[in-house]
């Protein structure tokens, strides 16, 4: 055993990492979450299928090329409390992490490696600065860093700080996002085929209105990414 493990073990008494999930300390060869909670990942595997329910969502809404989720969403479960220290605990490095498993999967899909460009969906600047980075950006990272393509920040930009999602109905929530976003240069994202990432879609209103903005670029090409499908 080196000197680094031996410290590393030391440390672990007094500092015990705890998985992100369980909250199981967490051994050596383990990172950020424990080799059972990742084994319990509700993987959805709709990248396999052209007409999972996620691309359902945007039939006769938006030209989506390819739409899939890494995995559902449940209340209570393992992907609820993610999410959660994602957002709301500054706990970033779990975004960059699922998404390098979620762009491992997007792999190993013949269709999902003609992407020309990430882009993750934008928080308002106000939004991003109070919790330090943008959730869709940070998976958009671990996506990027397991497939080799390039993600674009700053560029699709959010116009207002809109209310919240949570609660609202489908209309209510299409309601909230029209005209949110724009996009600053266009001109380098014509003829790209985009991968538009976010944390979690529902109804779809907000990646919807990210991809009619998109779309009105000549030549591009809009595909979905989330991490979650509540």
């Amino acid at each position: 055993m080196s000197l680094l493990n031996y410290l590393s073990d030391f440390i672990s008494l007094f500092y015990p990492r705890l998985c992100a999930g369980c909250q199981a300390t967490l051994v050596r060869g383990e990172d950020l979450i424990c080799l059972g909670c990742l084994a319990d990942l509700p993987k959805t595997g709709f990248e396999k299928t052209a007409d999972n329910p996620v691309a359902q969502l945007f039939w006769g809404r938006a030209e989506i090329q390819l739409a899939t989720a890494f995995c559902s969403f449940d209340k209570g479960g393992i992907m609820q409390q993610f999410l959660h220290k994602l957002k709301y605990k500054s706990c970033s490095e779990i975004g960059e992490k699922l998404g390098r498993m979620f762009g491992n999967d997007l792999n190993l899909s013949a269709p999902y490696r003609e992407i020309d460009q990430i882009v993750p969906v934008p928080l308002h600047p106000l939004k991003e600065r109070k919790r330090g980075y943008n959730q869709s950006a940070m998976i958009g990272l671990g996506i990027s860093a397991a497939m080799g393509i390039p993600m674009m920040r700053d560029n699709l930009i959010r116009n207002y700080n809109s209310e919240t999602q949570t609660n609202k109905g489908r209309f209510e929530r299409w309601e909230n996002v029209r005209e949110l976003f724009s996009v600053r240069k266009p001109e380098q994202l014509e003829g790209k085929h985009l991968l538009l990432v976010d944390d979690v879609v529902t109804t779809g209103s907000t990646l919807e209105a990210c991809a009619q903005v998109l779309l009105e670029i000549p030549g591009v090409k809009v595909s979905v990414a989330t991490l979650a499908f509540a």
